[in-house]
């Protein structure tokens, strides 16, 4: 199942109580919890009305624009649509106190981890689960600059999000084929995740009609070194889940790997060869960790189809 990620909203301060707070932030396992603020557009209805009746959006947001778009299509949706309105500390606490399911909080634009040690504070004094997790957004120049001071700012940390979108506009960058202009920020975040043992995923593709692209870009995401990628519609799931999920044949070869290196370890033997390749720990580290990695996402997809 996938996890339940509540986003925080930006530069709110509008009053709420706390008994709406309660109600509204009604998160169960299973539920598909968002955040209004990324656009009260077309994504946004896309994904209700995908959900077909399984979930439920959380919009956070005091843009009543948003308000008066969720209110047009929830009837129809099919999916039990919330709207709150509410600062950011408060609803923190709420969840926190009231032993809200979600998996994660998602931080966006975090520049420094004096923002990850507030939100820390504030889920501590309130009694958050202890396997409630941050996630951090990492999607302008300062937070590109302190990534590794993030990464490392709690224990709750899990991963780092790449915010391209907002990225490109601070960098006043165009979004090409390749993403040349973000190759720089996507490995300084990488390196900082890295050394923080902490997971990072690719920022989004934001064409949902550009198959071919979204697939390229999956692949590339992959390819330098990123756990996963964000989405904006359950449609690319599948696809994303091919591109950073191990092939057949690299699912052989790391069979082979481990089996190999099992029976030199019983032959008492301290080097391993496989088709003239030298196998090291590494190697055999990474082998288990692709079966892992092909495992699970097999049942996540298992359980998501039933």
């Amino acid at each position: 199942m996938l996890p339940n990620v509540l986003q925080r909203s930006e530069a709110d301060h509008t009053p709420v109580l706390a008994e709406e707070v309660r109600e509204l932030l009604d998160v169960r396992p299973g539920n598909t919890v968002v955040d209004a603020t990324f656009g009260a557009g077309g994504h946004a209805r896309l994904l209700a009305e995908d959900l077909g009746g399984k979930g439920k959006l959380v919009a956070i947001d005091r843009d009543p624009t948003a308000k008066s778009y969720f209110d047009r299509f929830k009837a129809g949706a099919g999916v039990d649509v919330r709207f709150l309105r509410g600062d950011f500390s408060l609803v923190l606490t709420q969840l926190a106190a009231n032993n809200v399911q979600a998996d994660a909080i998602l931080l966006p634009k975090v520049e420094s981890g004096d923002t990850v040690r507030q939100a820390e504070a504030i889920m501590a004094e309130n009694g958050a689960a202890e396997g409630m997790a941050i996630w951090c957004m990492v999607e302008t120049p300062r937070g590109i600059l302190h990534a590794e001071e993030v990464a490392s700012a709690s224990r709750r940390i899990r991963c780092l999000v790449m915010g391209t979108s907002d990225l490109a506009k601070n960098l006043g960058a165009t979004h090409t084929r390749e993403r040349l202009p973000f190759l720089i920020s996507l490995e300084m975040c990488l390196l900082a995740a890295r050394a923080c043992d902490v997971a990072i995923v690719d920022g989004v593709h934001l064409d949902l009609e550009d198959a071919e692209g979204f697939a390229h870009a999956c692949r590339q995401g992959a390819e330098l070194g990123f756990d996963g990628k964000t989405l904006i519609h359950p449609k690319t799931i599948p696809v994303a889940n091919t591109a950073f999920s191990p092939s057949a044949s690299e699912l052989a070869w790391s069979r082979r790997i481990i089996e190999s290196s099992k029976e030199a370890r019983e032959r008492g033997e301290g080097l391993v060869v496989v088709d003239g390749r030298l196998i090291e720990n590494l190697h055999v580290e990474g082998a288990r960790r692709a079966l892992l990695l092909a495992r699970a996402i097999a049942e996540l997809e298992e359980e998501s189809a039933r």
